[in-house]
């Protein structure tokens, strides 16, 4: 891990982590974790992105916040951070069976013709099927649309593989989804791997006036492609790009596409809903349940009343 990711995982808006791990942020306060609290004791400093408790003293910033709470030491912090906010990390990557390596170097390119040839025919396994229609009840539809596909590690592991296609349906990046619950690392990336809007060539397929829905992270994209409409995924909160951002906004001036979008039940969320909305002026806030954390979870909880 280089200076650079060092300090993405940083920069991680303090209370979004904090939510993250399970802390109730009111008013940038919330009971601190570290001692008996009951008065919303720990505080924190959006300014400086830092956290203080003004009775037992803990402070510190993004990383410090996930050893103390988690039990981590620093690398497993920083991994732990990398996996919940989408952030690609040069070390701790792994390696993929059937000639299938993921060590990503900053800066290196991707080689798409490595992986092509795995979602010609794409395979899923039985933890993967069970992962995408028994757990999140996607439909079988989209999954074939979004050519998911399956395999498993030298340890035994199973892993969901993302393909990511720009809008002409070239292969530019893969993420690979660790299949245990709770698992670590979730996610990894082959090198050079583009992981940018997500699901690009559904922009081909729209009509003029159409409405199109943006979601925070791949999983969220599937339910609502399973709900009938027609979506995109910004990766997660922290990984919106300006070349997110221009690809979008030239969709609004080609199509006058109205906007549409479920932003996650927490600070993150709102935050990356209020960053396209500069780009997107006619973005259309719809708010989720209570209880809700994500579209996703409402999808599933919609399809078991169901």
């Amino acid at each position: 891990m280089d200076k650079f990711e060092l300090q993405k995982l940083r920069d991680l808006p303090i209370e979004g982590v904090a939510e993250r791990l399970g802390l109730q942020v009111r008013m940038h306060k919330c009971l601190c974790p570290f001692h008996d609290d009951h008065h919303a004791s720990l505080s924190f400093k959006v300014s400086r992105n830092t956290y203080r408790c003004f009775v037992c003293g803990a402070s510190g910033g993004t990383i410090d916040l996930v050893m103390k709470v988690l039990g981590k030491d620093f690398k497993e912090a920083c991994k732990w951070l990398a996996d919940e906010h989408n952030v690609i990390l040069s070390e701790g990557q792994g390696t993929r069976s059937e000639g299938q390596e993921t060590s990503p170097s900053v800066g290196a390119g991707f080689d798409a013709t490595r992986y092509v040839r795995f979602f010609e025919h794409p395979w899923l396994s039985e933890p993967a099927r069970q992962f995408l229609f028994d757990e999140r009840k996607i439909d079988s539809r989209v999954v074939r649309w979004c050519r998911l596909t399956s395999w498993r590690d030298k340890k035994g592991v199973n892993w969901l593989q993302i393909p990511y296609f720009d809008r002409q349906g070239k292969l530019i990046g893969i993420q690979n989804r660790n299949l245990i619950k709770g698992a670590t690392p979730r996610f990894r990336f082959p090198q050079g791997s583009q992981c940018v809007l997500y699901n690009q060539p559904v922009l081909n397929l729209l009509k003029p006036n159409e409405p199109l829905y943006i979601t925070e992270g791949c999983s969220d994209c599937w339910a609502m492609l399973s709900s009938g409409h027609k979506a995109v995924a910004i990766p997660s909160a922290t990984l919106f790009k300006p070349k997110d951002a221009e690809l979008l906004s030239t969709v609004y001036s080609q199509l006058s596409t109205p906007f549409h979008m479920y932003p996650d039940n927490d600070e993150p969320g709102e935050r990356l809903f209020l960053q396209l909305q500069k780009v997107l002026p006619n973005l259309e806030h719809h708010q989720l349940p209570p209880g809700c954390k994500d579209f996703g979870e409402y999808y599933e909880k919609l399809n078991v009343e169901s």
